[in-house]
């Protein structure tokens, strides 16, 4: 393992196919947050257990400051419990199609009580109707994080995407309110447009305006955009010292809101200061 403890942001979260050693290899001096080697769609079947292997051996060597996720396959797949018994030495397991708390409970028990955490898809429609019962199950499955699988979701509602993923908006805001009503990270899903930069900048923003804390991704040229979308930016920055400034004045102690440059801010705009502040 890496001596380099991973970092707490999940910014960019980088896909990598867990059969490709160069592409391991290249993801270790790339600037994302999260790597999650796939064991899923990426890797065709009669590959799988060569590529759990790799996956294994990577994670073991560590990837830096950058968490090392695995993307295990579904446990009703041929794949499924080889791969989730296998994860033991990994920063967390990627679950695919979640789409009740069944699922959870089903992967952690595999795991051991003491494996690593999980890290939710949700990307069905049954998972969208399921959110309360999945995030309400967090806690006692050590489910850390959930990830917007807006590719698989749009297939199943079988809608017409644009520019604007409006049609998927709805469970976007859905995904976001669950994972924060039960304390977890939630990760926007990827951006298929590898070559259109607007595109993915504008995905970016959407997703940072929605409240996701990240967005997964499927190419490293993606990285730089999503970390600085999702990271404050200098108006913020400035904006959260002032209100921590401000509160830490004198003539503010004890009070719940204060004025400051012509607006009210309350403690919970401190609150949300010193969140920013904390990177």
């Amino acid at each position: 393992m890496s001596d380099n403890p991973p970092t707490s942001r999940r910014r960019s979260v980088l896909y990598m196919p867990a059969s490709n050693p160069r592409a391991i290899t290249k993801a270790r001096d790339l600037a994302c947050d999260a790597v999650i080697l796939d064991l899923e769609d990426a890797v065709a079947p009669d590959a799988k257990a060569d590529a759990r292997g790799a996956a294994v051996a990577a994670a073991a060597a560590g990837f830096g400051t950058r968490a090392c996720a695995v993307r295990i396959n579904a446990l009703d797949t041929p794949w499924g419990q080889d791969d989730a018994a296998a994860m033991r030495g990994v920063a967390a397991v990627v679950v695919p199609k979640v789409a009740s708390a069944a699922d959870l409970v089903a992967v952690r028990a595999v795991l051991g009580a003491d494996g690593p955490p999980i890290w939710a898809m949700i990307e069905t429609c049954g998972a969208i109707l399921r959110l309360a019962e999945i995030a309400g199950a967090a806690a006692a499955t050590r489910t850390a994080l959930l990830i917007a699988g807006t590719n698989d979701l749009a297939k199943e509602m079988r809608c017409r995407t644009d520019a604007d993923r409006t049609p998927l908006l709805p469970a976007l805001t859905q995904v976001v309110i669950a994972a924060r009503a039960a304390g977890l990270v939630v990760l926007d899903g990827v951006c298929n447009a590898i070559g259109d930069p607007d595109r993915l900048a504008a995905e970016c923003a959407q997703g940072a305006m929605l409240g996701f804390d990240g967005k997964t991704l499927i190419h490293p040229a993606q990285i730089d955009p999503a970390n600085a979308a999702f990271g404050p930016s200098a108006e913020q920055l400035a904006w959260a010292q002032a209100v921590v400034a401000a509160f830490a004045a004198p003539d503010a102690a004890g009070r719940g809101a204060i004025r400051l440059d012509g607006a009210m801010v309350e403690r919970l705009h401190l609150a949300e200061a010193q969140r920013i502040l904390a990177g």
